[in-house]
């Protein structure tokens, strides 16, 4: 199989690859090549020793032949160290990763300079880059954003920071607009599972997940970012990472308060007018802090905010767009995991989490005319545990099997509505190939979920399913066929059940089956020295084709204004993901070009006899979408523009002349970093939406349209 090999220098960013059969040569090649690298950087045995056993390579082999090899090699890297250098201080390398092995999922990712080069704020705007993603956002910084992933919906979408998932038993929806990029190394998407030889039950009761990985430090590290944005946007950040005694860790905060009250103009058939924001205000602060050692890793987050909730644009009998709904979170949750490798051939680790979440929504306000006064308060709960065990019993052959249990909890001061508990309980086994370039998985995976309740109508039936994914594929010179089926579904969430007046006890779970076929390529030119060009490039292309059974909608069916949730659907969906990005290095100069396609036919199979919504497209699924994004970097500048294309998108059955248009976003990201004796100063300038477009994802909720933000940042 061909082998990854990834390693990125701290001073100039330069990286070498290797691609070799078998784990000893690959550990070998690391040494020579690590050595080679180092020879042309002038730099000494002592130098080199240091990246050369990271704990990561060391483990790719037996250690004895790799202190054998260093003894061998040392007396000729000294003797060529005696010649004078121009590095005075010790440098290392920043960080060596190896892949051992291509996904047999669909993958996409995001990391390093690339994810810090994007005009990006939070994992949302990171995400809107990947093909086959739609980003639901309700306008503005404090805006609900939400992904929904090759038409399936948010709830069949898993967010999982550093393995563990974000999990809201209210409503099954993740609010992406809370995580920050500030602390994050890669951002990553995958359709099917990602297939780890050791993951919990958890990461395969998805249709899709994104794993966000946080950064582990390599060094003691002070930053402080401040930001004036428009829209009279205020915002400070500061990050500071830590080596001690073998322990990493960094602690990251945030604090920003935006008025939001951008201007729009909003244009129908009826009504052409222009108006400014109100009640789109936010204030939040955020801290989270992470801890690494060996097989350990834990993460703790707060999150807290007040913000508006402007509702869609309405004129109001007062003759003013303002709607005043208020909106008050604060979200809690820590997390471990540890993972231990042991006579050689097995893995085990456990992970564990706690989550408290609180929420009140209130519209009780003299202002909402025409809207139901509320004042509502939730509370969730939420603890977490899971053991996962692996087992390799040749190089080429690895079993795992996985049991996760979940107790949530959820109170509200909902009239008749009483506490709901849920136990979640999930159990897979899974085998996985690779063998003379064929990869093969194979996995079935078992949930069982119990409610408890006292309300009078009782809890819902006990539901206890079982489901499969079969993945293959075939690596040979750079290509990559693959294919690969699952079969998954999406428990209804308590608000779905229980919701008073909406809920419905009775409801089935939705279930999604999903059939991929793909071919991917990789090329990586040879490393001749940093001086001379080189370059690699990656594509890949994947057809899919989704089915959805029993999907879970609110429908006005008990009378006129009492809105019930009902199992009324079936879905079908054909499309084309399309991924593609290119590197140019030379000297000082490095050049980027990353590219995503999607091309989808979504369409309601629901009810054959009405001709108004058979076979007509999905609400709100465009039929293509593309981004561009072009990054060219020289010494401490760096310059970022990229493009996005959402064609138009239905939003209503009623009339169909209910059509969102098609828009273009373009972004631009200007940045340049210098020093001041032991002082990094960075500045930065970035324009969004430059072509001012005032683009909608839902209707009557205009984004801003062309805003600036200016950043400075302070490190030491």
């Amino acid at each position: 199989m061909p082998t990854v090999l990834d390693v990125r220098a701290q001073g100039d960013k330069d990286y070498l690859r290797s691609n070799e059969r078998n784990t000893e040569a690959t550990a070998f090649g690391v040494c020579i090549r690590v050595l080679l690298y180092k020879f042309n950087r002038r730099q000494s045995c002592r130098e080199i020793a240091v990246p050369l056993f990271s704990r990561k390579t060391v483990g790719m082999m037996n250690k004895r032949r790799a202190i054998l090899i260093l003894y061998i090699l040392a007396p000729f890297v000294a003797a060529f160290s005696q010649q004078p250098s121009r590095l005075d201080s010790l440098q290392e390398l920043s960080e060596v990763e190896v892949y051992g092995k291509r996904p047999l999922a669909t993958a996409q990712t995001l990391r390093g300079a690339d994810l810090q080069a994007l005009s990006t704020t939070s994992v949302a705007d990171a995400l809107k880059y990947f093909s086959g993603v739609q980003i639901k956002d309700y306008g503005g910084l404090g805006g609900l954003k939400t992904i929904n992933v090759r038409s399936m919906g948010a709830q069949h979408v898993g967010v999982y920071v550093d393995g563990i998932r974000i999990t809201n038993a209210q409503n099954g929806t993740v609010d992406l607009g809370k995580f920050s990029l500030s602390s994050m190394e890669s951002v990553s998407l995958y359709n099917a599972n990602k297939l780890d030889n050791c993951q919990s039950a958890s990461e395969y009761a998805s249709g899709a997940t994104v794993y966000l990985r946080t950064r582990r430090p390599i060094y003691d590290s002070l930053s402080v970012q401040v930001r004036r944005a428009s829209f009279s946007t205020y915002m400070a950040k500061a990050n500071a990472q830590f080596i001690w005694k073998g322990w990493s860790g960094f602690v990251d905060g945030e604090w920003c308060d935006s008025e939001g009250d951008y201007p729009f103009r909003y244009h129908s058939e009826y009504e052409d007018t222009v108006g400014r924001r109100a009640n789109s205000d936010i204030r939040y602060g955020r801290i989270e802090g992470a801890l690494f050692k060996g097989g350990f890793s834990s993460h703790l987050y707060y999150y807290d905010s007040e913000r508006g909730c402007p509702g869609g644009i309405v004129r109001r009998l007062s003759d003013k767009y303002i709607n005043v709904g208020r909106e008050w979170d604060r979200d809690f949750f820590v997390q471990a995991s540890y993972q231990q490798e042991f006579l050689g051939h097995h893995r085990v680790k456990v992970n564990a989490k706690y989550t408290n979440e609180y929420l009140r929504y209130c519209t009780d306000y003299p202002e909402n005319q025409n809207t139901a006064r509320v004042d509502n308060h939730y509370r969730q709960e939420d603890g977490y545990g899971a053991l996962c065990y692996g087992y390799m019993p040749w190089p080429w052959l690895s079993l795992s099997t996985s049991y996760d249990v979940r107790y949530s909890k959820l109170q509200a001061d909902l009239k008749r509505f009483d506490n709901v508990f849920r136990l979640d309980q999930k159990e897979v086994v899974a085998a996985q190939m690779n063998l003379h370039g064929i990869q093969a998985a194979a996995s079935m995976l078992h949930q069982h979920l119990h409610d408890f309740t006292f309300v009078h109508a009782g809890a819902a039936d006990p539901l206890d399913r079982w489901t499969p994914a079969v993945s293959l594929a075939y690596t040979l010179q750079g290509f990559t066929l693959r294919a690969w089926y699952k079969k998954i579904f999406r428990a209804p969430t308590l608000n779905d059940l229980y919701y008073t007046q909406v809920g419905n006890r009775n409801l089935q779970p939705e279930y999604t089956k999903q059939w991929n076929l793909g071919v991917e390529y990789h090329y990586d030119s040879p490393f001749k020295g940093r001086r001379q060009p080189r370059w690699n490039a990656s594509a890949q292309v994947d057809i899919y084709q989704n089915k959805i059974e029993n999907r879970i909608v609110c429908l006005p069916l008990k009378g006129t204004y009492t809105w019930t949730m009902m199992n009324y659907g079936y879905t079908f969906c054909q499309g084309l993901n399309a991924t593609a990005s290119g590197r140019y290095t030379i000297g000082d100069w490095q050049l980027s070009l990353l590219g995503s396609l999607t091309w989808q036919r979504d369409v309601n199979r629901t009810d054959p006899t009405d001709e108004d919504t058979y076979d007509k497209p999905i609400c709100y699924s465009p039929r293509l979408s593309h981004t561009l994004t072009a990054i060219a970097a020289w010494q401490r500048l760096s310059l970022t523009v990229s493009h996005m294309h959402v064609g138009e998108r239905m939003w209503s059955y009623a009339d169909p002349e209910d059509i969102l248009k098609p828009y273009d976003n373009i972004d631009a990201k200007l940045s340049y970093t210098t020093s001041i004796g032991k002082t990094s100063v960075g500045a930065c300038l970035e324009v969004i939406d430059l072509l001012d477009e005032q683009y909608e994802h839902i209707p009557r909720y205009p984004m801003p349209g062309r805003n600036y933000k200016f950043t400075l940042t302070f490190g030491i």
